[in-house]
C-alpha cells in the first residue's frame, strides 16, 4: 500500500476496538447494577445474548468470506449483544436473547455490508422486531429481586427461569413502570395519585421499579454517559437534544393538563429513554454526521417518542422513534452538511489577505 501524502493527515489514535471497549466500560454500572437487581436469571440472559451475537457475528463472517478474528475482535459483536440484553426484560427465556442477537447480527447488520454499513441501529431492530413478535416475553417485568437475599433465586433456579422457564416468573411478573402509569391514566387515575409510593421519582432514579435489565438505573446510566463524554467518545448534541426536547414537550403539555400527562422528570428517568440517549441514538454509524445533524437527530427521536408513549398503543416508543429517525439520517445529512476544509459555509475558498 502507498504510503498517504501531502496533507492534512492526522491520525487521532483512536480505533473501532478503542471505542469499543471504552463503550464497554461505560455500560458496566448499568449492568452491574441489573446483575444486582435481578439476579441470576439477569446474568444467564446477559451471557447467552452476548454469546449468540458473537455467534452471530462469525456464521456471518463466513457466508461473506471474510476473516473472523479482526472483525471479531474489534468488539462490535459484543457491544450489540450487551446492549441488547439491556433492552430485555432480566427473567426472559434464553431463546429471546439468541434470536434477538441472529437478527441484530444478521439482518440489521451484515445484510447491508457489515459494520459501517447498516442504515438502522442493529440492536434496535432487533428490540422492536422481538417486541412486536413476542409481545408476551417481552412485557413480562418483575419487581426487583436482589441478588443474595431471600427473594433472589439461587444460582440452580436461575439456571431453570432462563432455560427452562420456572414456574415462579409468572407469580412475580408485573408490567413495566410506563406501563402501568399508561394503565392508570387511561382508567382516569390522576398522575400525582399514579406516581407514588414505590412509583416515587426518586425510586425510579435509583432503579427500584421494574422494566428492563439496564434501563432502570437513571443514576447508573448517567455515570455511564458522563464517562463516555468525558473521553470523547459520543458528542454532547444527541442527548442533549433529545432531553431538552423531552423535557419541554412534557412540561408544556403537563401545564395545560397536570391530571392526564406526566411531567419531565417521570418521562426522563422512566423506561429506556435514558439509556438510549447515551448508548443508542449516539451510535456512529446510524446518526447524522454533523453536530446540527446530531441536535435535530435527537429532537425528533424525543418528540416522536414522547408522541408514541402519550397517544399510541405502546407505553415505551423509543425503539420505533430511533428506527423513524435513522431513516431520515440521509435526508439530515443531505441539508445540513459539514464544512469543506478551507471553504466558508456556502462552500467559497477561504481568502487569507496577506500582511
Amino acid at each position: 500500500m502507498n504510503a498517504l501524502v501531502g496533507g492534512p493527515h492526522a491520525h487521532s489514535g483512536n480505533s473501532i476496538s478503542r471505542t469499543m471497549v471504552l463503550v464497554l466500560v461505560a455500560l458496566m454500572p448499568a449492568t452491574l447494577f441489573g446483575f444486582y437487581e435481578f439476579g441470576w436469571p439477569a446474568v444467564f440472559l446477559f451471557l447467552v445474548t452476548v454469546a449468540a451475537a458473537i455467534a452471530a457475528e462469525s456464521f456471518s463472517l463466513a457466508l461473506a468470506g471474510k476473516p473472523q478474528k479482526p472483525f471479531l475482535l474489534d468488539g462490535s459483536a459484543v457491544v450489540t449483544g450487551w446492549i441488547i440484553a439491556m433492552t430485555l426484560p432480566p427473567w426472559a427465556p434464553w431463546w429471546i436473547g439468541v434470536v434477538g442477537s441472529f437478527i441484530a447480527i444478521v439482518l440489521a447488520k451484515h445484510a447491508f455490508g457489515g459494520l459501517g454499513q447498516n442504515v438502522f441501529n442493529p440492536a434496535m431492530i432487533a428490540r422492536t422486531v422481538l417486541l412486536i413478535s413476542f409481545p408476551i416475553e417481552m412485557t413480562q417485568f418483575l419487581t426487583p429481586q436482589p441478588m443474595f437475599t431471600g427473594s433472589s433465586p439461587g444460582f440452580l433456579e436461575g439456571l431453570e427461569i432462563t432455560f427452562a422457564g420456572h414456574t415462579a416468573f409468572d407469580a412475580v411478573s408485573s408490567a413495566s413502570l410506563l406501563g402501568a402509569i399508561k394503565t392508570q391514566l387511561g382508567l382516569g387515575v390522576p398522575v400525582n395519585e399514579v406516581v407514588g409510593g414505590s412509583l416515587s421519582l426518586t425510586a425510579m432514579a435509583l432503579g427500584i421499579v421494574p422494566g428492563s435489565m439496564g434501563e432502570t438505573s437513571a443514576v447508573a446510566i448517567l455515570l455511564g454517559g458522563i464517562l463516555l463524554l468525558a473521553t470523547r467518545t459520543i458528542t454532547w448534541h444527541a442527548p442533549v437534544a433529545m432531553i431538552v426536547t423531552m423535557a419541554v414537550l412534557a412540561g408544556l403539555f403537563q401545564a395545560i393538563d397536570p391530571g392526564r400527562y406526566p411531567g419531565p422528570a417521570i418521562h426522563l428517568v422512566s423506561g429506556t429513554f435514558l439509556f438510549a440517549a447515551f448508548f443508542i441514538a449516539t451510535d456512529y454509524v446510524t446518526a447524522p454526521a454533523t453536530g446540527m445533524g446530531k441536535l435535530i437527530f435527537g429532537a425528533g427521536v424525543a418528540a416522536l417518542t414522547f408522541i408514541i408513549r402519550t397517544w399510541a398503543s405502546y407505553p415505551e416508543g423509543i425503539g420505533f422513534a430511533i428506527l423513524l429517525m435513522n431513516a431520515a439520517v440521509p435526508l439530515i445529512d443531505h441539508y445540513v452538511r459539514p464544512r469543506i476544509y478551507g471553504r466558508t459555509r456556502s462552500g467559497e475558498p477561504i481568502r487569507y489577505e496577506e500582511t
